[in-house]
């Protein structure tokens, strides 16, 4: 296990492409932490800095309270797992193991120990003498996982590991990544665009955009207090609706907004008395979103598309404005079908509240009374 700290860390390509921007960020020891971001936020590349594949533009980074900026992968004690299995093809899936202990010199009592051992844990004791051909994809994402296991690392890094399998060889492997970390306690950051797979194995989420961190939380609090409007869309699936508003009344205990077709809303939502008068943007998850009577509704839309997934209906609303649809999260099968027209509320206590720049304002209500 091991604990990582980044202080200012930058990386550039030459003077104007700055891709990490001046990160500030301590990962604990035995944490499982995931970066996650949409393509291009720098995540990847942040990895590989912590790996020392990258060189480190500006900053510092340190590993058990040691700095590490100018030391090579092998010296700071890491293990990566890549999106690509990157196994060699003529050798079985012990060689593959072993083959690192090999080169380090390690004795080959040791190594056999370690490749018996590691395979005992990810269940590829059957496997040991096939070749990389014979096994399956996440077969052999198991092997690269045992490759990095064997050298004892005190830091796991896992490059979306997970990309190239089916969606049902991801479930099963995201259940064997979160059991590994388990039973073997380890320091593991991983990244992936994939939501859904931070929100299930983290401890904490890091979001990245364009090479800066949005916020730092477990699942939990990122999804019901994300900081920003870029938080509240990228976690959540589907994403979070935004509605635009006017704070027409500022409050310490409660706002006043007007939406976009003249309508108010009482919100528990405090907001500061120089915000008053601005525009800003509501918003609400799928989930939270009711229909009723389109008398009695903040809103009415009409239905473009219905997706029915068995246990729950998602609808996606023409809500009158030149931006994305709506979407309303039913967890029971709906009847409506596409065409109707539908009431809208938006219970004031599930609603979010974003400034100008996009910032949140605070909200007054528990989680779980909403």
């Amino acid at each position: 296990m091991a604990q990582l700290t980044l202080e200012k860390l930058q990386k550039r390509y030459g003077k104007a492409a700055e891709v990490i921007k001046s990160l500030d960020l301590q990962i604990n020891s035995g944490e499982f932490v995931v970066f996650v971001g949409p393509s291009g936020c720098g995540k990847s590349t942040l990895l590989r800095m912590i790996a020392g594949l990258e060189e480190i533009s500006a900053g510092s980074m340190y590993i058990d309270g040691q700095y590490v900026n100018d030391d090579t992968p092998a010296e700071r004690g890491i293990g990566m797992v890549f999106q690509s299995y990157a196994l060699y093809p003529h050798m079985s899936v012990y060689q593959n193991m072993a083959f690192a202990l090999e080169l380090a010199g390690h004795p080959k009592q040791e190594i056999d120990q370690k490749v018996r051992d590691s395979a005992r844990i990810l269940q590829l004791e059957p496997l040991l003498e096939r070749k990389p051909k014979d096994l399956s994809g996440g077969q052999r994402q198991r092997v690269a996982i045992g490759r990095a296991i064997v050298r004892e690392p005190k830091l796991f890094l896992f490059d979306e590991p997970l990309s190239n399998l089916d969606a049902s060889l991801r479930v099963q492997m995201r259940m064997e990544i979160a059991t590994l970390h388990q039973r073997l306690g380890s320091t593991i950051i991983y990244v992936t665009h994939d939501q859904v797979e931070a929100m299930t194995l983290a401890d904490r989420i890091v979001v990245l955009n364009k090479g800066n961190i949005e916020q730092v939380g477990t699942p939990l609090e990122l999804y019901d207090h994300p900081a920003n409007e870029f938080v509240a869309q990228f976690i959540g699936s589907p994403k979070m609706n935004l509605i635009p508003a006017i704070l027409k009344r500022a409050g310490a205990e409660q706002s006043l907004v007007e939406l976009d077709n003249g309508k108010t809303l009482a919100l528990p939502i405090a907001t500061p008395a120089e915000a008053e008068g601005q525009s800003v943007n509501l918003g609400i998850r799928p989930e939270h979103v009711q229909w009723g009577d389109l008398e009695q509704c903040e809103y009415q839309g009409e239905v473009m598309f219905v997706e029915h997934m068995g246990n729950e209906t998602y609808l996606y609303l023409d809500n009158g404005n030149a931006g994305e649809p709506w979407v309303v999260r039913n967890a029971e099968r709906s009847p409506i079908a596409a065409g109707a027209l539908v009431g809208i509320r938006l219970p004031a206590a599930c609603c979010y509240l974003f400034d100008r720049e996009g910032r949140a304002f605070d909200r007054l209500l528990p989680t779980a009374q909403h």
